[in-house]
């Protein structure tokens, strides 16, 4: 049986980095269970969101974001 764990969810006033799909402006940064880290721009971060979810150790949101995984 396996157990998945719910990922810590901080909040930021701003991400200064781009997103790793289209190069926008991040509004949320996972940092992966496995190591490495992704960032999201609000569309993409919203249209992976149950994959972000299974991955993520913790994910981190820019302050104002509404995220449909949280």
């Amino acid at each position: 049986m396996t157990t998945l764990l719910t990922p810590e969810i901080t909040t930021v006033d701003e991400l200064a980095e781009r997103c790793d799909r289209c190069s926008a402006a991040a509004k949320l940064e996972v940092k992966l269970a496995s190591g490495g880290e992704l960032t999201f721009c609000g569309h993409h971060a919203n249209r992976h969101h149950e994959d972000i979810v299974k991955i993520a150790e913790r994910i981190i949101l820019e302050d104002g974001f509404v995220w449909t995984g949280k």
